[in-house]
């Protein structure tokens, strides 16, 4: 397994083209708005070597035998489905904000039991390739991009019958020892942290829609692979130089448009290629999978703003009114509801025939439906606690101003024996956690991260089988 200034070393050495503000970046590991969300997942690297956390952390590898971080695990029980639900709590109580490697993890678990049915009825290979690929990104621990997410220009027109073919990632040219892709992946979370990039189709394909029923694994500096970060509220503030108004003194995430132009992937690469009427079985696992996600890392952010509206009031002498203490216990009760649903589709797991275990895919996106609702609840109950400071408080450079920093220091102090800085310092994190940029990996990407709402609601119509229990009330009510 590698530590964190091992993964960092090992980002300095790819040749990534990532652009930023119409200019090229010269290095991600030490661009200030840029660094923040690579800290967030060098702690995936460091909690790896903390005894305390070493059962959550780490796993036994399925395919070696050797001790591995769980963000490289295929899922082999019920158990590992639930510790990948405490692992990601965890990570969201120590970064507040997204730490990126969610994504690669429940790509591999999706791949992995895909693959193994595709050579199973159709007598292809995949499979053994995508193991080899797996064991490849244990033994180095790597960082890698789940891709799914393409363009897809006029949604109400299948890939093949848009205007422009390439609003879809497809297959322009086949040659020997491999294929040449061209497209895009947009919203891409930690594409710019990550060593290896695994594409996946994003929707259910007909046969005429055959050249984008792909999945392949490439390294993230291939030639032809472009990178275009994505803003994020308030983002300029990490260009600031100061700790206050970042709001997230240390942790980030981030996001990426990966443009993939005419791009070559070698044949023991590929994972998927032209079978078209297996790419709804693999978005419809990856999305269970990632579903299953945000019952963990949202709830680990959830808890760092709770605990962050429980001091704001503290720090406003209101912590022990009765409407406070409510609104708090409110924002638990959401909290820990995500948390439930999270391992409940992880306790019902079961076993694919690759031996790779799958959630509950009905719990799972009854967990994802959930956090399209409750954050903005707790966010709004934060928001409600902290008071209209929050959206007015002068900027940290007026705060160490030699004229009117000493007036800031005494009108916005708090309660006695309070530092007015700790106040500030405070506000700005639910600042950042609600409006700012941890709102992209929080609140907002709440909504839309693995999925609209509608999305779920589609899965969850397929997964309720109302005929079983409209027999179960005619049994109840005597009707033969």
């Amino acid at each position: 397994m590698k530590n964190s200034e091992q993964y960092l070393e090992s980002l300095r050495r790819l040749k990534l083209r990532v652009f930023l503000f119409g200019e090229e970046v010269d290095s991600v590991v030490d661009h200030p708005m840029i660094r923040p969300s690579i800290n967030s997942v060098a702690q995936t690297y460091a909690l790896a070597f903390d005894p305390q956390y070493q059962d959550l952390m780490t796993a036994e590898s399925s395919l070696t035998g050797k001790k591995i971080n769980r963000f490289t695990h295929l899922h082999q029980s019920a158990d590992d489905l639930v510790k990948k639900v405490q692992m990601l709590r965890l990570l969201g109580q120590k970064t507040a904000s997204c730490f990126q490697r969610c994504v690669g993890m429940d790509a591999f678990n999706a791949v992995d039991s895909t693959t193994y049915e595709i050579d199973q009825q159709l007598n292809t290979d995949y499979h053994a390739r995508f193991r080899r690929f797996m064991e490849y990104v244990q033994q180095e621990d790597l960082v890698v991009n789940g891709a799914m997410t393409d363009p897809k220009g006029d949604r109400s027109k299948r890939p093949s019958q848009q205007a422009d073919p390439d609003l879809y990632l497809r297959i322009v040219e086949r040659k020997p020892g491999g294929i040449v892709v061209r497209g895009a992946k947009l919203h891409q979370t930690g594409a710019v942290a990550s060593h290896e990039i695994l594409v996946m189709p994003t929707v259910a394909l007909r046969e005429e829609d055959s050249a984008y029923a792909i999945s392949f694994a490439i390294p993230s500096d291939t030639e032809g692979v472009i990178y275009v970060y994505g803003r994020q509220s308030c983002d300029t503030r990490k260009l600031e130089g100061g700790s206050i108004d970042v709001g997230n003194c240390l942790y980030g995430g981030s996001e990426a448009m990966v443009i993939f132009n005419d791009v070559f992937v070698p044949e023991e690469r590929i994972f998927m290629c032209g079978e078209y009427q297996f790419a709804g079985m693999l978005v419809e696992r990856f999305a269970g999978y990632h579903r299953q996600s945000y019952g963990g890392c949202k709830v680990g952010v959830g808890d760092v703003l709770i605990g962050a509206a429980a001091l704001a009031a503290q720090y406003n002498g209101v912590d022990k009114a009765s409407h406070i203490r409510d609104k708090l216990i409110e924002m638990v009760h959401l909290n820990e509801t995500l948390y439930c649903a999270g391992i409940a589709c992880s306790c019902l797991g079961s076993p694919t025939a690759s031996g790779t275990y799958q959630i509950d895919l009905l719990l799972a996106n009854v967990c994802k439906l959930n956090v399209t609702r409750f954050p903005y609840e707790i966010a709004r109950l934060a928001e409600d606690i902290a008071g209209g400071l929050l959206v007015t408080m002068p900027s940290e450079k007026d705060f160490k101003h030699k004229e009117i920093g000493p007036f800031l220091e005494k009108y916005l102090k708090g309660v006695e024996g309070v530092p007015t800085e700790n106040r500030l310092r405070v506000l700005r994190l639910i600042e950042n956690l609600t409006m700012g940029a941890a709102a992209v990996g929080y609140r907002t990407e709440s909504l839309h991260g693995a999925g609209s709402p509608q999305a779920q609601r589609v899965m969850i119509n397929r997964q309720a089988d109302l005929e079983f229990k409209k027999s179960l009330a005619r049994a109840i009510a005597g009707i033969a």
